[in-house]
């Protein structure tokens, strides 16, 4: 999954010093920067005692719809994560644990039983059942709904039993579980959605949900108010804060609402609020690792389908300085594609393959003079293109300086750039329209996953992906990638993406920069919630209250 903004993010176990920074994508604004040497990255913040009446808070746009199938954004999933709950949990920390199905358990390559929770209720206190089950995740496979992708390799979904659905699938699907921790796995009461047709989801009419929270009010176009669920099913989760009011705003009137204390707390989607906000009275900015990182896509337009050309390119980038100038002292460089938020599973395994590429001859933080004349070696070798290599930029201070930082590399190497600005609408089409990429040979993007799982990156390098617009095509390379997304085990899992990730890399089907993490800002007196993406999975407003004393 792709974004434009930094919106998802998850912190390692205990509280971890952040080398170099991090944030999300879009920077705006203030030129202020956060001392690295002073940011922590944490899972969560600080366990809240005291109940709270009215919490406010901020999500960058309206939402469109609640209807989780029609429209996943972030903004909708920001409130929705509280309302609606999954078969499974994904936590702070980026695992998985049984939630609504008390266990998930594979019974064969190709068989996944689901056995369901018996006290579960929705919040017009109907019982849910297997046949809610069946149902929700039936819907979500329509092809029109947002989760479809997800249920691709599904063959049936079939209650087996009072407490019980049986999923089997075309071929193994490793990756299946994950996405029942994410909105694949969001379970609706069918009767309550089926009497609201198309009326579901729209302001004024109630939800279809078993969360801690449920939906108390909808005035388009001002604000959104949630309030505890007084009958919720699980007596062991008592939220501290009644209700949360939910209001949109971006740029300075965030920080203006945040800094004045008429909002109470936000997870932030761009870096230049979150250091601005980090030096406000009354405001903490809390840090939590991310799964999002920034690249550079080649595409097959031109020059850079030669490998020795985008490597060279890759040896010459400063990634240091984009870290630094781009980002307001929030990012850390990285030598892959996928931020370690991913690594949900295994993450000795994926840390110290993580710093092998750091240590390897194609990826530099700052490149050396050596690193440099490596890189002119390789152009030399390949030829430097008559015609100057198009970078695409919407605009932005991050892609502005990530732009600057391609042509600075280029001239130094003996290669020629032409950065062509494009209106965010039109940068937004080269995620859909393949014909709009005509023209440009490098494009900066900003890529999250949703799932704990690196493997749920790399199918952007398989042959005749969407996503692989360089045209990469590579036989070991796809053996790599399909073997891990069927292989249940993790750690066999982990070795093979690990594999892929090395060969990706070798190859520089995408030229990796920087990683960011996710940002929540409070106001002093709250504590609780995550700092991590699984804001947008996880029910964060039951952790929400007020600091003791």
């Amino acid at each position: 999954m792709r974004t434009k903004l930094c919106t998802t993010a998850v912190g390692l176990a205990g509280a971890l010093l952040f080398t170099a920074g991090c944030s999300g994508a879009t920077s705006g604004g203030g030129g202020a920067s956060v001392d690295p040497a002073k940011l922590e990255l944490t899972d969560t913040t600080p366990k809240a005692s005291g109940a709270a009446a009215t919490v406010n808070w901020l999500v960058e746009q309206e939402p469109a719809t609640l209807d989780m199938d029609a429209q996943g954004g972030s903004s909708t999933r920001t409130v929705m994560a509280n309302v609606c709950e999954r078969l499974l949990l994904l936590r702070p920390d980026m695992t998985t644990a049984p939630r609504l199905a008390e266990k998930a358990e594979y019974t064969g390559e190709k068989k996944l039983v689901l056995t369901l929770r018996d006290d579960v209720t929705f919040h017009d206190g109907a019982r849910m059942t297997a046949d809610d089950v069946v149902w929700s995740l039936k819907r979500h496979a329509r092809p029109e709904m947002n989760e479809s992708d997800e249920y691709e390799d599904v063959d049936t979904i079939a209650k087996t039993g009072p407490a019980e659905v049986t999923i089997t699938f075309k071929k193994p699907s490793a990756l299946f579980t994950k996405a029942l921790a994410g909105d694949a796995g969001i379970v609706m009461e069918r009767k309550a959605v089926e009497k609201q047709g198309d009326d579901f989801g729209t302001p004024g009419h109630p939800d279809a949900c078993t969360g801690p929270y449920r939906v108390k009010s909808w005035n388009s176009g001002s604000s959104l108010t949630i309030e505890r669920h007084a009958d919720y099913w699980d007596r062991g989760i008592r939220p501290l804060t009644k209700e949360i009011v939910f209001r949109w705003a971006s740029g300075s009137a965030l920080v203006n609402s945040l800094s004045t204390g008429a909002s109470d707390g936000a997870y932030l989607t761009a870096t230049g609020p979150a250091a601005v906000l980090s030096k406000k009275k009354g405001v903490r900015a809390y840090y939590g690792q991310s799964t999002t990182a920034w690249s550079l896509s080649p595409t097959d337009s031109g020059a850079l389908k030669d490998a020795r050309l985008r490597k060279a390119l890759s040896l010459a980038m400063d990634r240091e300085g984009i870290a630094k100038s781009g980002f307001n002292g929030l990012a850390e460089p990285w030598a892959t594609p996928v931020g370690p938020g991913a690594w949900g599973y295994e993450k000795a395994a994926f840390q110290k393959a993580q710093q092998a590429l750091e240590r390897s001859s194609a990826y530099t933080a700052s490149p050396s003079a050596d690193d440099i004349e490596r890189a002119k070696k390789l152009v030399e070798r390949a030829g430097a293109p008559s015609k100057p290599i198009v970078v695409s930029s919407d605009g932005s201070e991050s892609q502005t300086v990530i732009t600057n930082a391609v042509r600075g590399a280029a001239q130094k190497i003996g290669l020629k750039v032409t950065v062509k600005t494009v209106a965010s609408s039109r940068y937004d089409e080269f995620f859909a329209d393949p014909k709009s990429r005509n023209g440009f040979d490098l494009i900066p993007v900003d890529w999250y996953i949703s799932k704990a799982d690196p493997a749920g990156f790399y199918d952007n390098g398989l042959t005749g992906n969407a996503n692989n617009w360089l045209g990469y095509s590579d036989k070991g390379y796809d053996a790599l990638v399909g073997k891990a997304q069927q292989t249940i085990d993790d750690r066999k899992r982990a070795d093979l993406v690990i594999d892929a990730q090395a060969k990706f890399a070798d190859d520089a089907v995408w030229i990796p920069l920087v990683q960011v993490p996710s940002v929540m800002v409070l106001g002093d007196k709250y504590t609780g919630p995550p700092a991590s993406m699984v804001s947008m999975y996880y029910p964060w407003a039951a952790d929400l209250g007020v600091k003791k004393g």
